[in-house]
């Protein structure tokens, strides 16, 4: 991640008269899910110096305990001839670690007004999904259709592993930061840095929507305007305190141009000491 995170209405009115449309709800957001371990840590004694040894220490910091909590926040929207249609997302996540790792979110989304809750709970490789008034719907945490539902920090750890030389470290403030950037430009030029095909399959449910509605969107055509991801480690603990990912797409539409907008935040608010357990009838 990473992703993500909340529904947007994507502006059929706008895209055919100029008006705003209503909202299809539905949250597109990544996350890698924890695969295979590579750690590549320092030694103990040793501070870490490359992004791959801070990764390490990152992924020991954070199974050294049963579980943590976070608060995430999202936001997602289109804009096209100064209409916007948007939606944001907020939620608790708790997830225990360790092999047999699982994880439980409440949370909500608030498009044009209307608060809809979700519940999403993660266990033994399925995701279990609800939104609002809808039934559970479950699925393997691999299929992309659950994946993007699921806010993981700890497995962005993984993610920007995979992501290898295109990720620098920093150390702003007295913070350590594992960036992966991609610039400007035409989405040809940078569709195969892996930041991007993350940034991609956010965007692609937009983008079916898009086209159902008459818009081309040939990926020819289509420009990023900037993707960012970053892993913000507390400098003494190496815990992850925050994760972010941010990403804007200008597709091509009549003469003018939809921009496309994400941006999500997930800040680690403390340690949990509880039990995820998936509800009977859930499993």
């Amino acid at each position: 991640m990473r992703g993500a995170v909340a529904a947007v209405a994507v502006l059929l009115a706008a895209v055919t008269t100029g008006c705003a449309g209503a909202a299809d709800e539905g949250k597109p957001v990544a996350s890698a899910q924890p695969g295979p371990r590579s750690p590549q840590a320092a030694p103990a004694d040793a501070e870490p110096r490359t992004v791959a040894e801070f990764l390490a220490r990152a992924e020991e910091a954070m199974a050294g305990e049963k579980g943590w909590t976070f608060v995430v926040k999202g936001r997602e929207g289109l804009v096209l001839r100064g209409q916007e249609s948007s939606a944001t997302y907020t939620a608790t996540v708790r997830r225990s670690t360790g092999e047999a790792w699982a994880l439980h979110s409440t949370g909500a989304t608030v498009s044009k007004g209307v608060s809809r809750p979700e519940e999403i709970y993660v266990a033994d490789g399925t995701a279990h999904v609800k939104k609002g008034a809808a039934g559970w719907e479950h699925g393997p945490v691999t299929d992309p259709e659950f994946a993007d539902k699921v806010e993981d920090p700890i497995a962005a750890l993984d993610a920007l592993r995979d992501y290898g030389d295109e990720v620098t470290l920093a150390k702003p403030d007295g913070r350590v930061e594992l960036r992966a950037r991609a610039a400007s430009g035409p989405l040809t030029g940078v569709r195969d840095k892996a930041v991007v095909q993350k940034a991609l399959r956010e965007l692609a449910s937009t983008l079916r929507q898009l086209r159902a509605a008459g818009v081309a969107a040939p990926e020819s055509g289509i420009a990023v305007e900037g993707v960012a991801e970053t892993l913000v480690l507390d400098p003494s603990t190496y815990r992850v305190t925050a994760h972010t990912f941010t990403c804007a797409f200008l597709i091509p539409y009549d003469g003018q141009r939809i921009r496309y907008e994400q941006e999500v935040s997930e800040r680690t608010s403390g340690t949990y000491d509880g039990v995820v357990a998936v509800p009977e009838g859930l499993e």
